[in-house]
């Protein structure tokens, strides 16, 4: 039998899929064909491949020539497969080991001259890889210190085909190529804002830290200059660091995006996508391939939408089911994709179109119903689901005059958001959950875990007015926890309860 198989990977949302490649050579009218539901991207592959065989000095043999891609059940996109269809191709007809191939995973783009191209998505495929037992991965050398980032694989970067023929076996010249640039630039380093140059917002710097601490979502209200945007760019500065594996996985979405990794950033991600943003370019899509949105990009970090009522209804109504499930799943026909989407939502909107409604010495020229429409922008079940909802007024000229800058850095406020969660961790050892905002209400609200009745008769008196619905008085229940743990309290007291409920819905005790 003329049969030889390699494989590659099939990436679907976050989740690499091994593909098994298998060629197949038979004396019957020549051909050159790919099964085993190829999308067009693919399916074209049969130009590339041939054209770079041929002129890596790799000549296919002149017979029916069939690759098969198993499962043939699951969608494959992309030209990712190139190179496993013309190693497994040219192993098939004799001139590449076919015990060697078939250990290896291959992964890269052809182009017609030979030369091996970079790919997105590499950093997940690589895992996917590791995770089925492979010892060998073949990759693009312009995505070699991506695949490197994955432990216990050896990786083998390659420019071009022929360097890989060489590998297997074949007996050719193959000259050492540079790495094909990628088509994306590299982002810049990340910047950490300091909290210390935030001058005269004592409130909402603490309101900041509670969000910290309890990975609370959080709606900013006030005029333009208030500095909302100021304070939700040092919100990442604030969170305490990703581990490893959280930071590899924000590393294989920004890979999935097509961004440049070289190495792990352990600073949460920032994602402030304009207000012009489409549903799509929020929570992700597209018709062959779904790609991560902003949402998903902020996994493990902060979604900041700025101008937040001036953001479509739908757009904001999209966010709703993944700010519970922390996953959002992209249904296309043909394939359905999945996405962590465990990101701290920060809003930040005006109090009118001018924005000058209730500011002192402003004139509002906004007419009433155009107010009223405006603060409806955003619905009650996605207002329902912000922990803490923040007026932010403009600083006063004194505070600015003094030049004195805030006692509270960045670093005095991540040491206390890493006490305050690390206190939360060991009360919550032996639940799935690590962080205040994770706890559901039903938890909160058992015999065992209940807030003293003294300590919560103004939430329950606030329930029972209408002023919170269930879902809001668990919200404040989790966020006075939090307040507890930034106090070093075992449990929260009519203090750390009456400034829960301020902060979700502005009521004082």
């Amino acid at each position: 039998m003329s049969i030889a198989r390699t494989w590659s990977v099939a990436l679907t949302g976050v989740d690499g899929h091994l593909v098994e490649i298998e060629a197949d050579l038979s004396n019957q009218t020549p051909e050159f064909k790919i099964i085993g539901l190829p999308d067009k991207a693919l399916g074209e592959a049969v130009q590339r491949v041939h054209n770079a065989c041929k002129n890596s000095g790799l000549d296919l043999p002149r017979r029916r020539l069939t690759i098969n891609l198993s499962p043939a059940s699951l969608p494959k996109h992309g030209s990712g497969f190139d190179l496993g269809v013309a190693v497994a191709a040219l192993a098939a007809g004799g001139s590449l080991s076919a015990r060697s191939v078939a250990r290896t995973v291959h992964i890269g783009e052809l182009g017609l001259d030979g030369r091996v191209r970079p790919v997105r998505g590499v950093l997940p495929a690589v895992f996917a890889a590791a995770r089925a037992g492979f010892p060998d991965v073949v990759v693009p050398r312009a995505n070699e210190e991506e695949a490197r980032l994955v432990p216990g694989v050896q990786v083998r970067a390659a420019s071009t085909l022929a360097e890989v023929a060489v590998w297997h076996g074949a007996d050719i010249e193959a000259p050492v190529g540079e790495a094909e640039p990628t088509t994306t630039e590299e982002a810049e380093p990340t910047s950490v804002l300091d909290l210390a140059d935030v001058v005269g917002q004592e409130g909402a710097v603490d309101a900041l830290i509670a969000a910290a601490a309890g990975g609370h979502h959080l709606l900013m209200s006030g005029p333009p200059g208030a500095g909302k945007t100021m304070l939700a760019k040092r919100l990442p500065g604030i969170l305490p660091p990703l581990t490893e594996d959280e930071a590899l996985e924000v590393a294989s979405i920004r890979s999935l995006s097509g961004a440049v990794v070289r190495t792990l950033d352990l600073l949460p991600p920032l994602e402030a996508p304009h207000h012009s943003a489409s549903v799509t370019a929020l929570v992700g899509g597209g018709s062959r391939a779904a790609r991560p949105g902003a949402i998903v990009r902020a996994h493990r970090g902060v979604l900041f939408l700025d101008e937040a009522a001036e953001f479509s209804r739908v757009a904001l109504d999209a966010l709703r089911q993944p700010l519970e499930s922390g996953w959002i799943e992209i249904h296309r026909t043909g394939f359905t994709a999945g996405f962590p989407a465990l990101f701290q939502l920060v809003l930040a909107m005006n109090p009118c179109p001018c924005g000058n409604y209730g500011v002192r010495g402003g004139e509002c020229t906004c007419p009433s119903v155009a107010i009223r429409r405006y603060a409806g922008r955003l619905s009650g079940p996605l207002r329902d689901r912000i922990d803490i909802e923040l007026h932010v007024s403009r600083v006063a000229a004194a505070q600015v005059t003094t030049g004195v800058r805030s006692t509270v850095s960045s670093e005095v406020a991540r040491d206390r958001v890493r006490a305050a969660r690390s206190a939360c961790v060991e009360r919550l050892r032996g639940t799935p959950w690590r962080r205040n905002a994770e706890v559901p209400g039903a938890w909160l609200r058992q015999p065992s875990q209940r807030v003293a009745a003294p300590a919560r008769a103004a939430l329950d008196r606030a329930l029972e007015r209408g002023a919170l619905t269930l879902r809001g008085y668990d919200r404040v229940l989790r966020l006075a926890w939090t307040m507890s743990d930034l106090a070093g309290r075992s449990s929260p007291g009519v203090d750390e309860v009456g400034r829960a409920l301020f902060l979700k819905s502005g009521v004082s005790l």
